[in-house]
């Protein structure tokens, strides 16, 4: 094998590993990597990490993206051990990104039901195919979560590939800033992102649904915004999520964290949940790296209108 010649300074290694659980997205993350020329290795075991680093500084290579998920379920607990042993190696300048993309269990059993596809950690057929794959789930998130807890979190249950290939992107390009801020709308009734580092309910706040013009447009629009903006508890909200955030941040860059989620939840996740999500990036971009996620409207067709019997 090559190493690199000790007479020249080693080259920056900008080294993105991706892992997460199977069916969350792996393959689109590592295509979109591809996208922003990372040399990308699909299921490297983790006893080469090292081996693999130093022959890529020996091609001089800059930008290399790593999967590594269950398949290497044996090597798994020592992963942490192999990263940190890089992070600090004398002579080496490695730049580490870990991404862990996550879903629910429901959504993880439907793709592998309609992809019929067996899960890595299924070990034999069973008369409960449903129930041994749920099973297989759980002790995968038991496997994974010492590596969940170090990583970047992204949340995939109910976003399209080309918003997960637009979440990387954004990810990766944010790195250069000490703590990125992700803003993000969502609608309650679809569930949480489990991505969020902070959760704020504004369902309580005055509906534009409930407003015939209004309901076809979302918090974007102008008409919305302005209908809004006319109710001061609105405003209040907006207020005490400004004062909790600038409080709280400067004690999450100490504790090196370097990406956080702070997600705005309204009944469908159209009006006051993107409307606040907007306001607040605007009020943060001054003084961080802030980056917007709409999850129900980015990327999805617009949903029909409703009737107002029917709720928001």
């Amino acid at each position: 094998m090559n190493t690199p010649d000790p007479a020249q300074p080693l080259k920056p290694i900008e080294l993105v590993l991706i892992t997460g659980m199977s069916g969350s997205g792996k393959s689109i993350a590592l295509t979109a990597l591809e996208d922003l020329g990372y040399y990308c290795v699909d299921n490297l075991p983790p006893e080469l990490l090292a081996s693999f680093i130093a022959l890529e500084q020996s091609h001089r290579a800059s930008k290399v993206a790593i999967a590594m998920d269950v398949r290497s379920a044996a090597s798994l607990p020592g992963l942490p051990a192999r990263l940190a042993e890089i992070r600090h190696q004398p002579g080496q300048d490695v730049h580490l990104t870990t991404v862990f993309l996550d879903a629910t269990t429901d959504t993880l059993v439907r793709r592998f039901s309609e992809t019929r596809r067996r899960h890595p950690l299924s070990l034999k057929p069973s008369n409960d195919e449903h129930r041994a794959l749920t099973d297989a789930i759980e002790y995968e998130r038991e496997l994974l979560s010492e590596l969940r807890d170090r990583a970047q979190v992204l949340d995939t249950s109910l976003i399209r590939p080309a918003q997960l290939r637009s979440h990387i992107k954004e990810l990766i390009g944010a790195q250069q800033a000490p703590l990125t801020l992700v803003f993000e709308s969502f609608a309650f009734k679809r569930g949480i992102p489990m991505d969020a580092d902070f959760v704020f309910d504004v369902r309580m706040l005055p509906n534009p649904h409930y407003e015939p013009d209004l309901r076809p447009l979302t918090g974007r629009d102008g008409p919305v915004a302005t209908f809004l903006a006319r109710h001061a508890e609105v405003a209040v909200m907006q207020e005490q999520i400004d004062t909790f955030l600038r409080h709280w941040l400067p004690h999450m860059l100490d504790d090196h964290r370097s990406y956080v989620t702070v997600a705005i939840g309204c009944t469908g996740g159209q009006h006051r949940s993107v409307y606040l999500v907007e306001r607040l990036a605007k009020a943060f971009s001054s003084a961080w790296s802030t980056r917007l996620r709409h999850r129900e409207i980015d990327g999805w067709p617009t949903p029909p209108a409703r009737s107002a019997s029917a709720g928001p």
